[in-house]
């Protein structure tokens, strides 16, 4: 792998999830080098007016626009060329336009992942990776996720697995991977709930959910400029009965599709700009949200020597 690829930073998963668009270095075919933290904030925001309730697109007079948005702090550290480490910490807000929905806001889910490439060939002029990653993410906040869709999250802890293959020629590549996300049931503020049937219960059995992914694009030293098609699949749950409010154990399928860019600033390269835009194509019991995103990012390079040692090169 050539260094502007171990170098290169932070492109976006587009997931679905109460139609948010959440940035995450979890996704992409790139390490962070060793020694090296990168951190920086990055705000989201997302809305829908129209939604599918099962598989009918309709709107509701009485949500109007629903509305996201999303404040986090992410961070990456090399732990070596390698295996990075990643976290994420985000704080919700939601809105909608009309009706007598109030709106919530917290912090949701700290996010930890860790990101291992076992194997790095180059093949003539191609270069081919493979990646596996972990990752778990747990509620921060005692926040509720029976309030759908004005909640900031649905309130589980989730353990994810990934496999992710990266081939670059040049300067143009492809990345496609599949996650498989086992996620924990829930406790809601009420002694019973009905979903196809009565559950004299305030504990959900959350299903839990398949994601593939597929980008494509152009990758520099300074520039990363991709297409992405993301797709998620609840593997169980039920729809959205007529009229009714969501509810954390819904099917919530959706194929979204976005760009990403990221800019690295040539003369302070520790400085890099990121941006994009998201919006939902096909989906079942979710928003048919569309988004945009941008934020900044500090490269701190936690293995320098002082002036008097002369430094190591980290290239391969």
């Amino acid at each position: 792998m050539n260094n502007s690829k171990k170098r290169t930073l932070f492109s976006v998963l587009c997931t679905a999830c109460l139609a948010s668009a959440v940035a995450q270095t979890d996704i992409d075919g790139i390490m962070m080098t060793k020694n090296n933290f990168c951190v920086g904030p990055v705000y989201s925001y997302s809305s829908w007016k129209n939604y599918w309730e099962g598989t009918l697109k309709r709107d509701n007079e009485n949500l109007g626009t629903v509305s996201t948005q999303q404040f986090a702090v992410m961070g990456n550290y090399g732990i070596s060329d390698k295996l990075n480490v990643l976290f994420n910490v985000p704080y919700v807000k939601t809105k909608a336009t009309d009706g007598t929905l109030h709106g919530l806001k917290g912090f949701q889910d700290l996010s930890l992942f860790v990101k291992y490439m076992p194997v790095e060939k180059k093949i003539g002029k191609s270069d081919i990776s493979l990646y596996a990653i972990g990752g778990v993410s747990t509620p921060l906040t005692n926040y509720t996720p029976d309030f759908l869709p004005m909640s900031i999250g649905l309130a589980s802890t989730n353990v994810m697995l990934r496999a992710m293959a990266d081939y670059q020629r040049g300067k143009f590549f492809t990345t496609i991977s599949g996650t498989y996300i086992w996620r924990s049931n829930v406790k809601i503020d009420r002694d019973s709930y009905y979903d196809t049937e009565l559950h004299l219960s305030n504990e959900v059995e959350m299903p839990n959910v398949a994601t593939f992914n597929f980008r494509a694009g152009y990758r520099s030293q300074s520039l990363i400029a991709e297409a992405v098609v993301n797709n998620m699949t609840t593997l169980g749950g039920f729809d959205i009965t007529k009229n009714n409010m969501p509810f954390p154990s819904n099917k919530m399928n959706a194929t979204m599709v976005g760009v990403n860019f990221k800019y690295v600033v040539i003369a302070f390269p520790e400085l890099s700009v990121i941006a994009g835009a998201n919006t939902t194509v096909a989906g079942r019991n979710v928003g048919q949200s569309t988004g945009f995103y941008g934020g900044l990012f500090y490269v701190f390079d936690l293995g320098r020597k002082s002036k008097s040692t002369p430094q190591t090169s980290q290239s391969k």
